[in-house]
């Protein structure tokens, strides 16, 4: 089953700048897809149309059958959004509390909203600093409590943009094993990079972007070999 379809969407910027260009696709359920290509190419603006941030000039994105243009809060509410900038999305004065925002906006009962932050925090390992200010974690932490607060939305798919940017090692290895788990988990994934090789091991689909189109869709394998035609690098062990 397809939990996202999406048809001729394009999308033009203020300034005429075009942002995508008829893109056609289809994700299944449970499908760890990554979206690779040079800064510019229409990842992030891509995935912005799936939940309704962006709105499409021309064509429709369909989640589990529903276009998005007809129900945007049940749009955000499946597709949880993971931003390069994990300080961007962080609101709360502990990490408790950001993790609550979320829910506290859908005026859930105070047990439901307790019972879904301790859940997340448990899932990405932060449980035991509920109470830390979240501007004195780390960067892989900040990033983990990003992950955190999108999980206690109960979402189905969830797109990140480009989430080892500016991770040292060990943040890096956080983020990743926090990836990989929540597919495990059964949820969609869809990961934004400019960089493959970190990630490609673990994915069974890899969509490459440039100029606002898809130029090559399929399984990994087989399309890095094309990949550095599009101004990405393979992976090291497949090159000469």
């Amino acid at each position: 089953m397809n939990i996202i379809e999406i048809e001729n969407l394009s999308h033009r910027f203020s300034d005429g700048t075009l942002g995508l260009a008829d893109i056609n696709l289809t994700v299944e359920t449970g499908a760890m897809a990554i979206i690779a290509g040079e800064n510019g190419s229409g990842k992030t603006t891509f995935l912005k149309h799936i939940n309704g941030l962006l709105r499409p000039d021309t064509g429709t994105v369909r989640l589990a059958g529903v276009p998005v243009s007809r129900d945007v809060t049940r749009a955000r509410q499946m597709v949880g959004m993971v931003f390069q900038n994990a300080d961007s999305q962080i609101v709360g004065d502990t990490v408790y509390s950001d993790v609550a925002f979320g829910p506290e906006n859908l005026r859930l009962s105070r047990p439901e909203v307790n019972r879904r932050v301790v859940k997340s925090l448990e899932t990405v390992g932060l449980i035991d600093l509920a109470r830390q200010k979240p501007h004195l974690l780390s960067g892989g932490e900040k990033r983990r409590l990003s992950i955190a607060g999108v999980l206690a939305m109960n979402p189905q798919v969830i797109a990140f943009d480009e989430p080892f940017s500016s991770l040292d090692y060990p943040g890096f290895k956080q983020v990743l094993r926090q990836i990989i788990s929540l597919h495990q988990l059964g949820h969609t994934i869809l990961v934004t990079t400019h960089d493959v090789e970190k990630i490609i091991a673990h994915a069974d689909r890899l969509i490459i972007m440039k100029g606002g189109r898809i130029v090559r869709d399929g399984i990994p394998i087989e399309v890095i070999k094309d990949a550095e035609i599009f101004g990405i690098r393979q992976p090291c062990s497949l090159r000469l």
